[in-house]
């Protein structure tokens, strides 16, 4: 029988077939989808924030993209994921609120998105597949067995990418 296994906010969690995971409340935020497709070995982080080197004294590395993504790597590889057949998929990083300001530090979900492209794309891991921005939140859930990650929103239909 399968679970579906719970990420909180500023949280990861990895797991094998046929168990899934699942994170609520993607607004700015960014839930990172990562498998070893041959494995069926996968898991999804849940981050806050573009980068950890501006936050001082904050021991919570998932809340990160930089150390987020990586600690996400290293707990599939510690299951028994192979590197090289890594990929990706991503969802969120929402504008929540309308501002007349188009400040940069005021747009924390486009900055979680390019932060998460840029990490991927560094290690080389293929993102597949991406429900980013627009100005609506959003809850994921993602099988690592067949790779699909189903996104849900209030007021739309559910799809899966």
């Amino acid at each position: 029988m399968s679970e579906i296994i719970k990420v909180g906010m500023a949280d990861l969690k990895v797991c094998s077939a046929p168990d899934g995971l699942t994170t609520l409340g993607l607004g700015s935020c960014v839930g990172i989808a990562m498998r070893d497709p041959v494995k069926g070995i996968g898991g999804l982080a849940h981050i806050m924030l573009p980068d950890s080197t501006i936050i001082k004294d904050n021991a919570n590395r998932y809340k990160f993209a930089d150390t987020g993504i990586d600690d996400l790597i290293s707990q599939l590889l510690a299951m028994g994921a192979n590197r090289a057949r890594l990929e990706s998929k991503i969802a969120g990083g929402a504008q929540m609120f309308a501002f007349s300001s188009k400040s940069s530090s005021i747009q924390v979900g486009a900055r979680n998105v390019e932060a998460v492209k840029a990490k991927l794309t560094s290690l080389r891991i293929p993102i597949l597949a991406e429900d980013t921005g627009q100005n609506f939140g959003r809850t994921v859930v993602y099988y690592p067995e067949n790779g699909s990650f189903l996104i849900r929103a209030v007021g739309k239909d559910s799809y899966t990418i």
